[in-house]
C-alpha cells in the first residue's frame, strides 16, 4: 500500500517528472515549491501528482494514491481533481468501477464549466452508463463542451448530429463539428470528416480531400483511419491505385485488432491483392475478424470451409459461421448457408446450429463494454 503522507523524496521525484514534461514553460513552479504546496493541500498540487501516480511518472504506478490525492484535490472543489476523480470510478482505477459515482463527479466538474467534466457527462448520457440514457441531455453537455473547444466534446457532437441522437440529424453541422475537431490534430475527428468528403456526408464529395483527412488520422496510428485510408489506395479515389499500399494500411489497422482491417487483409491474401496470394493466410485474418464478431468476417471463413480452401473442408463449421453472419444481417450469408445445407443431413444442419450458439456465446462474452 502507498505511504500516506506522500514521502517529501517520492512527490520531488513525481515533479520533477512533470516539470520535464513541461520544459520550457514560462514561470515553471520550483520543485521545492510543489512540494509545500502538497503537504499544505493545494489541490492543483494534489491532481497534480495523482496524474503522476496514475501514468507511473517519476514514481511506482499506484492508482489507489492516485485516487487519494484526485480526491483531497476534488473535495476541495477542484473540477481537474473532480472528472479525475469521476475517471477513477468509471474505470475502477484504484477503487471498485461505480458509474454512478463517477457521474456524480463528472458533474461536479461540469457545472463548474469544466470542458472534460461536460463532455464526460454528455458521454454518459449518450450511453447511458450511470445514468438512464438521455440523448437530448447528452447533447446538451456536448455542446457546452464543444464550444470551450474540447475536440472530445467536438466529435462526440457530430455523432450526434450525424446519428440524429438527442439533435435533429444534420450531416452539414456533424461535418462542421468533425472539421473544428479535425483541425486541432484530433485523429478521431480526422478519419470521421475523411469519411465525409470520402461519400459526400454533409459535405461535396471530394476524394482528395478524403484523402487528406484519412492520411493525418492513419498517420498518428487509427486504426479507423487506417483501414480507410487503405480502402482509398485499393480502389484509387482520392490517390493513384496501389494494392500494395493499400495492403500495407489493412494491416496496420489489422494488427491493432481492427475488425474491418483484419477482413480486408485477409481479402487482400485471398486474392492476391498487393501482397502474395495465401488462402490459409486469409483464413487467418478472416478468423481474427469473425471471432471478433464481424459479420463480413464470418461470412468469409464460413465460404472458407465451404469449399476448402485454406482450411479443410467443413460443411458443419461453414453452415455455423454462416449462420451467424446472416443472424447479423448479412446480405450474402443466409443464401450461402442455405446452399451448404443441401450437402449436410439434418443431423450435421442440428450440430452445425449448436456449434453457432456456442460460437456466439464465445464471441458475446468477449465483447467489450460500450464506451
Amino acid at each position: 500500500m502507498a505511504d500516506r503522507r506522500t514521502p517529501r523524496l517520492v512527490v520531488a521525484a513525481a515533479l520533477a517528472a512533470i516539470l520535464v514534461g513541461v520544459a520550457g514553460a514560462q514561470d515553471v513552479p520550483k520543485v521545492d515549491d510543489v512540494i509545500s504546496a502538497v503537504e499544505r493541500g493545494d489541490a492543483d498540487a494534489q491532481w497534480q501528482i495523482g496524474d503522476a501516480y496514475h501514468h507511473g511518472r517519476g514514481v511506482t504506478q499506484d492508482d489507489a494514491e492516485a485516487l487519494r490525492l484526485y480526491r483531497a484535490a476534488a473535495e476541495q472543489g477542484s473540477a481537474a481533481g473532480q472528472w479525475r476523480l469521476g475517471n477513477a470510478y468509471y474505470y475502477g482505477w484504484g477503487v471498485a468501477r461505480d458509474r454512478a459515482e463517477a457521474v456524480r463527479w463528472y458533474r461536479a466538474a461540469a457545472e463548474q464549466g469544466s470542458a472534460e467534466g461536460q463532455w464526460r457527462l454528455g458521454n454518459a448520457y449518450y450511453f447511458g452508463l450511470g445514468v438512464p440514457r438521455d440523448r437530448a441531455e447528452a447533447a446538451r453537455w456536448l455542446r457546452a463542451s464543444a464550444e470551450q473547444g474540447s475536440p472530445e466534446g467536438q466529435w462526440r457532437l457530430g455523432n450526434a448530429y450525424l446519428l440524429g441522437r438527442g439533435v435533429a440529424q444534420d450531416y452539414a453541422e456533424a461535418a462542421r463539428w468533425y472539421r473544428a475537431a479535425a483541425e486541432q490534430g484530433n485523429a478521431e475527428s480526422q478519419w470521421r470528416l475523411g469519411s465525409a468528403y470520402y461519400f459526400g456526408t454533409g459535405v461535396a464529395q471530394d476524394f482528395a480531400e478524403a484523402v487528406r483527412w484519412l492520411r493525418a488520422s492513419a498517420g498518428q496510428g487509427s486504426a479507423e483511419g487506417q483501414w480507410r485510408l487503405g480502402n482509398a489506395y485499393h480502389f484509387g479515389r482520392g490517390v493513384e491505385q496501389d494494392r500494395a499500399e493499400a495492403a500495407r494500411w489493412y494491416r496496420a489497422a489489422a494488427e491493432q485488432g481492427s475488425a474491418e482491417g483484419q477482413w480486408r487483409l485477409g481479402s487482400a491474401y485471398h486474392f492476391g491483392a498487393g501482397v502474395p496470394q495465401d488462402h490459409a493466410e486469409a483464413v487467418r485474418w478472416y478468423r481474427a475478424a469473425a471471432e471478433q464478431g464481424n459479420a463480413e468476417g464470418q461470412w468469409r471463413l464460413g465460404m472458407r470451409y465451404a469449399t476448402g480452401r485454406g482450411v479443410p473442408l467443413d460443411h458443419v463449421a461453414a453452415y455455423a459461421w454462416l449462420n451467424l453472419a446472416s443472424a447479423q444481417g448479412h446480405e450474402e450469408a443466409a443464401g450461402s448457408r442455405d446452399g451448404v445445407a443441401e450437402s449436410m443431413t439434418a443431423e450435421q444442419v442440428a450440430e452445425a446450429q449448436r456449434m453457432a450458439r456456442e460460437l456466439w456465446g464465445r464471441i458475446a462474452g468477449d465483447a467489450p463494454a460500450a464506451p
